[in-house]
């Protein structure tokens, strides 16, 4: 990542190959692209490739940050409230802070654009996960982080439900 003067500001410019990746058990990543810091606080972004048909994220909130889902390549599943729908690749999905999960379709990989605006700093966030998926590290481990990175877990019999169909 660099961080150029531009129009009297700091820009950030983050050039392919450039991101840390954080590698995930079912072959797919984090690519951690730009954290909350340089941007001043206002998003932060990462780029997300999921195995077929992986669990990107069991349901769990944001209380301060709107999350913005761009699907790149594949399909993705997101648990809206108590509503399964269903993106491929092309579609924009923006949630508000309420409790949502996602995930790519059974049998489909996936890979998305992540942003969080207001931006938080998660990379520690996404570098647990990473973890917590090579066995490093307890799945509970981020119980006591949740404020820290305004991710809020929740439970939802819908996600299971839809899951395992």
């Amino acid at each position: 990542m660099d961080v150029i003067s531009a129009y009297g500001h700091d820009v950030v410019v983050v050039r392919e190959g450039a991101a840390e990746v954080v590698e995930l058990a079912h072959g797919g990543a984090f690519h951690l692209l730009v954290d909350g810091g340089p941007t001043g606080g206002t998003f932060s972004a990462n780029r997300l490739t999921l195995g077929e048909g992986a669990d990107g994220a069991k349901p769990h909130f944001h209380t301060a940050s709107s999350e913005l889902f761009y699907v790149l390549a594949g399909e993705m599943e997101f648990l809206l409230g108590e509503r399964l729908v269903t993106a491929a690749r092309g579609s924009l999905i923006v949630v508000p802070p309420r409790v949502h999960a996602f995930g790519a379709a059974p049998d489909v990989t996936a890979d998305v654009l992540v942003i969080m605006a207001p931006g938080v700093e998660r990379f520690e966030y996404f570098r647990q996960l990473g973890r917590i998926a090579q066995e490093l590290a307890a799945p509970d481990s981020l119980l006591p982080e949740q404020d820290r990175f305004d991710v809020h877990f929740a439970d939802s019999a819908a996600w299971p439900r839809v899951r395992t169909r």
